[in-house]
């Protein structure tokens, strides 16, 4: 059965696939009818993997949504929210050294949101709609792993702690009513290219929910992470990822804190690196390339997931901070959000994100923001590799173009331990 998958799919707006979200995929297309709004679930498992492009078509919802006290006056923004103020950055030194595997974050003031794309393409203009409008942030100093958390990583907590993942636990029957207990089976969500081309507008023809998937067999059963230690860990619900941050001493990024440390220092660009998607013809990220969803020409080096370490550092010398997968913030979801702390004024501390979580196109699901795109991204149907912009997953959901890293406040980071970082 399905679950629910997490949304970095759809071309209108791939946000959210839910979790079990495809477990419900199986149980969704057996006994839920229909799919929400572009999101990959319902209560069945498979929506999560749509919501990255569902969120797009979505409008943003007029329930209030909580927004954080504003400190001083920042200057008005224009009514066209693409407008961007430099990033001032805190001048406060390094505190001590960095943990093995993190870098220093500075923090500071910046313009949080969506630049538009640079050849204003629909699909481009659609992933921009949940960020706007442009507002002032500022976030305290913190340390940030360089690259997401690696299956080796992953591999040595759950050696010293005997942790399950969601994915590896069979759905409960309360949670999926009137299901089949032979569809109540443990797996995970997983794209699945169609050998032709099909309609953008159904992302179940290319995500399915498979039996045995999880991060030890990231596509199902037959995969297999050995001789893959340095790649993404995927296939990780968020309560995995918060137990992996905790045991490491570390905790998972609000989406304030990711986005300025994917911006590297810049102001306003479209990519972490820039104005350009490749600059003097290189590859940057690790994206789709060819006919979506059918033909993956590989031609960024890699026909799917890739190592970490691949491409050029931000300017902060992170990697993958676009493209490659999707990762893991605290922050609930809601596309109102920003508007919220715009209409709020002056300059949002170290925001949180809302008090609750809520999409219009599935109100009952809870979902985390996700950020950073994937490996299926593309302008054909998802451009969120443009920094700044946002996705969205049910909480229980992983997938195999979702993962995490994890950041450290200086005063715990004396604790959090070399092979953990």
């Amino acid at each position: 059965m399905p679950k629910k998958h997490s949304q970095n799919v759809p071309r209108t707006n791939p946000t959210s696939l839910t979790g079990r979200g495809v477990l419900a995929f199986l149980v969704a297309a057996i006994l839920f009818a229909g799919i929400v709004g572009g999101a990959l679930y319902t209560r069945s498992p498979a929506s999560a993997a749509m919501s990255e492009h569902s969120a797009d078509r979505v409008a943003a919802s007029s329930a209030p949504a909580d927004g954080q006290p504003a400190t001083r006056a920042a200057p008005e923004p224009p009514p066209n929210s693409a407008s961007f103020l430099p990033t001032v950055p805190n001048k406060t030194p390094v505190p001590g050294t960095a943990p093995q595997g993190m870098v220093w974050i500075t923090g500071g003031e910046f313009s949080m949101g969506a630049q538009d794309p640079p050849d204003m393409n629909e699909v481009g203009m659609q992933a921009t709609k949940d960020s706007r409008p442009v507002h002032r942030v500022y976030v305290d100093g913190f340390f940030m792993d360089k690259t997401d958390v690696t299956n080796a990583q992953f591999a040595e907590f759950v050696k010293a702690t005997g942790y399950i993942t969601v994915a590896e636990k069979a759905p409960r029957a309360e949670d999926f009513p009137g299901a089949s207990p032979e569809n109540l089976v443990a797996g995970g969500v997983v794209f699945a290219p169609p050998d032709h081309a099909v309609p953008l507008n159904d992302h179940f023809q290319w995500w399915s929910y498979v039996k045995g998937a999880n991060w030890r067999h990231p596509t199902g059963p037959k995969s297999s992470v050995k001789g893959k230690e340095n790649y993404p860990v995927v296939q990780i619900a968020y309560e995995d990822a918060e137990a992996y941050a905790k045991w490491a001493h570390k905790r998972l990024p609000t989406e304030a804190e990711w986005e300025f440390a994917a911006r590297g220092g810049l102001s306003g660009k479209p990519f972490v690196w820039g104005d350009e998607f490749r600059p003097k013809g290189k590859w940057m990220a690790n994206t789709y390339q060819g006919h979506f969803p059918n033909q993956d020409s590989g031609t960024d080096g890699f026909t799917g997931l890739a190592p970490v370490e691949q491409y050029a550092p931000n300017g902060y010398g992170l990697y993958d901070m676009a493209g490659n997968v999707w990762q893991w913030t605290s922050d609930w979801y809601r596309p109102d959000y920003y508007a919220q702390l715009a209409a709020a004024g002056g300059v949002a501390r170290n925001p949180q994100g809302p008090n609750a979580p809520f999409d219009p196109a599935e109100p009952k699901e809870k979902k985390k923001a996700h950020r950073g795109g994937s490996f299926l991204c593309t302008d054909q149907y998802c451009s969120r590799y443009m920094v700044g912009t946002r996705g969205k997953g049910e909480v229980s959901t992983g997938t195999n173009h979702l993962g995490f890293r994890c950041v450290s406040t200086a005063t715990a980071s004396a604790t959090a331990s070399s092979p953990k970082s």
